[in-house]
């Protein structure tokens, strides 16, 4: 079934990076966006997408036609990839202007949020991360209101039932950890059942970074665009045949496909 994109945001500059639209936004106005979408009425047919490209997701995007819908259909794509900020200022007309992690994101929208009543609902990851990212956020931020969280694992009756509650408790932004592409088809097959929803805003391993499971690149390699090669020593049997697979690809699909 095609994922049609909603054009919610027509106004937003747009570039192409590695062959998939992203938007030209930086952290701060990325935030203030979801904040701005939080804040209006619900549309009724089903919650703003935003979603982020890095590496991988060019590569998967690239040898998956179905996934390739389901990222162009977001109404949002931030580049999560230093290497994309790269490429947009040596092969681009217009150059990104800083790369949007979502773990540099998130506190953003939390500070936002705190201010402005924005409610979130943290979805995904195991019980214990999750249940850790929920305190984490709740010190730092305590007077932001996060109605409801829920590990990512369910399934069956139980994940129908879960999907009931969550548009029952209407938050204004999902944050949304499961990890590519389990999180992108999640917002392809419930969003029509989730209309009291905002914003979903895909997180892939953000959870596990604000719960202190895994540790982020020191700050040189960000910039430089090597935090690849840091959480590849620290995982190597998990990464490498990944990294070995996808980074071949997005390189080559950023040199090819960027304007």
């Amino acid at each position: 079934m095609a994922f049609q994109r909603k054009p919610a945001f027509r106004d937003i500059e747009e570039v192409t990076v590695g062959g998939a639209r992203v938007a030209r936004l930086d952290l701060a106005a990325t935030a203030r966006l979801m904040i701005e979408a939080a804040l209006r009425p619900a549309r009724g047919n089903g919650p703003l997408y935003l979603t982020s490209v890095n590496g991988e997701v060019l590569a998967r995007r690239r040898a998956s036609r179905d996934f390739a819908e389901l990222v162009d259909a977001a109404d949002l794509v931030s580049a999560d990839g230093q290497p994309l900020v790269f490429a947009s200022r040596l092969l681009g007309a217009r150059a990104l202007p800083e790369r949007v992690a979502t773990t540099d994101l998130y506190p953003l929208v939390a500070a936002m949020a705190e201010r402005e009543g924005v409610t979130f609902y943290l979805y995904g990851a195991t019980e214990e991360i999750n249940r850790e990212t929920y305190e984490v956020t709740r010190r730092r931020f305590p007077g932001l209101r996060i109605v409801g969280r829920s590990h990512g694992y369910l399934t069956g009756e139980e994940l129908e039932r879960k999907i009931d509650e969550i548009n029952d408790l209407a938050p204004d932004i999902v944050w949304l950890a499961l990890g590519v592409p389990r999180e992108q088809e999640f917002v392809r097959k419930w969003s029509d059942r989730l209309r009291n929803v905002k914003v979903i805003k895909t997180s892939g391993g953000l959870f596990d970074f604000l719960a202190g499971a895994k540790k982020r690149a020191p700050m040189w390699m960000q910039k430089a665009g090597l935090e690849w090669a840091f959480r590849l020593r620290l995982e190597p049997r998990r990464l490498f045949s990944r990294y070995v697979t996808t980074n071949p690809i997005a390189l080559l699909l950023l040199l090819r496909q960027t304007h």
